[in-house]
């Protein structure tokens, strides 16, 4: 029982999170389910399976965030289908290539990702919520080029490549923030089509915690992504930053105490 509650908690703290802010919630429980079992004296996970349950959690997450956001014009459809296709090739080529590599040549890609992540969060970004919704362009080749390299290096860690999706619409493409976040889960979704299949493929895949850390995601998700549509805009970009920062740290500080 202690099993399944942990577990549980972390899915949803996860998806909650992953609703409000757009992410598909890898970023912050690829940590948590390395780290805090242990903690309660539970076996603790490898990183192949943290993966692989991430993999197959943020599909759930990010369909019910979606949901969520289906109203109000924040779902800019060009964007996702651009940057869906091109993500979901990319990370199904790195989920099925995840199995060749080490747990700490894992670890390594992920600090990397979520290095690139936290730098460009903490780059100002003027004027883009004053871009109406109707109104919005961007480079759609550029966009497409980058979630192809986005999706490869998320396909190996399971993480869907949301938390680098994010500052990239923000900070490259220039992308309005809610528009951002809604459009953001969609494009984790496809992605998430291509990790997962990867991961199942290749055993990766420990279903009973997955099936805990779904039933989480699909009550957490939708709830963060109401009270994300009410948050003021520059909290959300900080809460982001500060989230992606701080994992990056600890997952580099992992890195060098192996």
């Amino acid at each position: 029982m202690d099993f399944v509650i942990v577990i549980f908690l972390i899915g949803f703290i996860g998806s909650f999170l992953s609703g409000m802010l757009g992410i598909g919630g890898s970023i912050i429980k690829y940590p948590m389910l390395l780290f805090i079992p242990p903690l309660f004296g539970l076996a603790a996970f490898s990183a192949h399976e943290v993966a692989g349950i991430s993999a197959v959690q943020v599909f759930f997450a990010t369909i019910s965030g979606v949901w969520a956001y289906q109203k109000g014009g924040y779902l800019n459809k060009k964007l996702i289908i651009y940057m869906g296709i091109s993500i979901l090739l990319g990370s199904f080529l790195g989920g099925f290539g995840s199995k060749l590599m080490s747990e700490n040549g894992i670890n390594l890609i992920y600090g990397i990702l979520a290095l690139l992540a936290a730098v460009m969060m903490f780059i100002p970004k003027k004027g883009i919520d004053d871009i109406p919704l109707n109104k919005v362009n961007f480079n759609k080749w550029l966009a497409a080029g980058l979630a192809l390299i986005v999706g490869i290096g998320a396909g190996i860690v399971g993480a869907a490549g949301a938390f680098l999706l994010v500052p990239i619409m923000l900070v490259v493409l220039k992308i309005p923030t809610r528009m951002t976040i809604a459009s953001s889960l969609a494009i984790t979704f496809i992605s998430s089509i291509g990790s997962t299949a990867g991961k199942i493929a290749t055993g990766q895949v420990d279903y009973f915690p997955a099936l805990i850390m779904i039933i989480a995601s699909l009550i957490a998700a939708p709830i963060g992504a109401n009270i994300g549509k009410k948050m003021n805009t520059k909290i959300l970009q900080v809460m982001l930053a500060v989230l992606i920062l701080m994992t990056a740290v600890k997952i580099w500080i992992d890195i060098f105490t192996i």
